[in-house]
């Protein structure tokens, strides 16, 4: 890796401190049911658990199974109003309440994500944008994104390979989504796993971030030194994460758990079979110095620091707010050359 690359990404030094940012004590939420939701939510829209059911037709029309921080099944919903959205089942079943020690412990936990999910407004985040509230179950409705997730642009032979400016500007685009989640919300209380799964495209292959979740509905515990600590943790592990998934970008392999991706791209001598481990759906069409760049980010990325332990841990090279700002740099530069030579 060049000189060139460490000094804009580590400030002139061989590990990069994160930002320092001044910290100021969230606005608390209040957090008894009756407090935490009165009337609608601004630009969140209630809906009825029959709508909900008569959108995804009976719950018929399932894109995921499961999982994810909201815990239920994902369904594509065409509301009678025209709004295609997904709508995702959220922990609020009968279940849920008992090991939450009660009903109203789980409504008021759900209203608090409701008003925190509400707040999120970026481009490269998917959007809340409504909830329903049943006897047996609550729903969160979210934009739907029409090509799915940026895993299935990648890796399924019957798509169209998305071309190399579009990988370039996801890897942007969801560096800036980790910026805003991590750096710029408050209270600092949300996490999402960066994988190609839980990247998802819109109908222009814009990338947006989804399964946001709430890391925790006591918000009196975000301003303690400890969560803080639990804060600065889990944005360097982030760095790792982002590392693997801009390799999965530009090779079209899938990370796996093996970690050789993230062998390779460590050796001393990557840099010589770079070009070999282009995603050969390009075609062989991408820029050069475009490759190198992030390769090298990718490099930083998942490079494990002494002290830092496994994973991207503490040791993280570089931070995410200095990875948007060079790779936007770069873009920038490039699309001014390129317009310098048409003129």
């Amino acid at each position: 890796m060049g000189d060139c690359l460490r000094r804009r990404l580590c400030l002139g030094g061989t590990r990069t401190s994160l930002p320092s940012l001044p910290y100021q004590p969230p606005q608390l939420l209040p957090t008894r049911s009756s407090e935490a939701f009165s009337g609608d939510l601004p630009f969140v829209r209630r809906f009825t658990p029959r709508e909900i059911e008569a959108a995804t037709k009976g719950f018929t029309a399932v894109l995921e199974a499961g999982g994810g921080p909201h815990g239920g099944a994902a369904y594509r919903a065409r509301f009678a109003g025209g709004l295609v959205a997904t709508v995702r089942r959220a922990a609020g079943s009968r279940d849920d309440h008992r090991q939450q020690g009660g009903a109203g412990n789980g409504k008021a936990a759900f209203y608090l994500e409701l008003q925190l999910l509400a707040r999120l407004n970026h481009r490269h985040v998917v959007r809340l944008r409504g909830f329903a509230e049943g006897h047996r179950a609550r729903f969160l409705v979210f934009d739907h994104m029409e090509n799915r997730s940026l895993k299935e642009c990648l890796h399924d032979p019957l798509r169209t390979p998305l071309d190399w400016r579009t990988r370039l500007q996801v890897a942007i685009d969801i560096a800036a989504a980790l910026e805003y989640l991590y750096y710029f919300c408050d209270p600092l209380v949300f996490h999402v796993s960066v994988d190609s799964g839980n990247v998802l495209m819109d109908a222009n292959f814009v990338a947006k971030l989804s399964n946001v979740g709430v890391v925790s509905d006591d918000l009196k515990r975000a301003t303690t030194e400890s969560f803080q600590d639990q804060v600065e943790q889990r944005r360097a592990g982030l760095v790792f994460q982002y590392g693997v998934l801009v390799l999965e970008l530009v090779t079209g392999q899938s990370p796996g758990g093996d970690g050789e991706l993230v062998r390779w791209v460590q050796e001393p001598g990557f840099a010589g079979s770079m070009h070999r481990m282009v995603d050969a759906d390009l075609g062989g069409v991408y820029d050069a110095r475009e490759l190198r760049d992030l390769v090298n980010v990718a490099r930083l990325c998942t490079r494990h620091e002494p002290g830092g332990g496994g994973g991207g841990g503490d040791g993280a090279a570089v931070s995410i707010p200095r990875i948007v700002r060079y790779l936007q740099g770069k873009v920038e530069r490039l699309g001014g050359e390129a317009r310098s030579r048409c003129g």
